[in-house]
């Protein structure tokens, strides 16, 4: 059975799965200690995880998403953003999030029904301190993305159990 558990304990034992959302431990320490971290698993194995943090103006942003990668494109991460979307519908107005201008995230993210809402240049370039390559793309730009949320409270996403 597949359940999401937000985690309020050790959120960094899940940093090998983070770095696959973002790839400098630095970066991920700037948000994990204020977001909100949740963990999908399959009985005991961990699928995916997923930091989102309040930005005020009812507006939450999802600053990681992964997928472990013996568990990728099989669904898991739009039923991460799903469980998202339901949990905090009627909490907050929109979801936001940024991420690379890259071949495999940028359609995933309009499949999930966010659209593009900006672009902050050179971000991957001033903010990390390695070239971050995507699917053969070096990643220079963040494509910022927005999506609103229903006003009435959501339900658990079909087939997740929340523990």
């Amino acid at each position: 059975m597949i359940s999401i558990k937000e985690e309020t304990g050790d959120k960094e034992q899940y940093m090998e799965l983070l770095l696959i959302g973002d790839e400098q431990v630095d970066m991920i320490m700037k948000y994990l200690s204020q977001g909100r971290l949740f963990v999908m698993k399959d009985d005991e194995k961990i699928l995916a995880v997923c930091v989102v943090t309040d930005e005020g103006n009812d507006r939450l942003e999802i600053k990681n998403i992964a997928v472990s990668p013996d568990s990728q494109r099989k669904g898991y991460g739009k039923r991460m953003l799903s469980y998202i979307e339901n949990k905090f519908s009627g909490s907050f107005r929109s979801l936001i999030l940024g991420t690379g201008d890259s071949p495999l995230t940028v359609p995933f993210y309009e499949d999930c029904g966010f659209r593009r809402s900006g672009v902050i240049k050179n971000f991957f370039i001033d903010n990390y301190d390695h070239p971050i390559i995507e699917a053969g793309v070096r990643l220079c730009d963040m494509i910022c993305f927005e999506k609103e949320l229903p006003d009435n409270y959501g339900t658990v996403s079909e087939g997740i159990t929340e523990i």
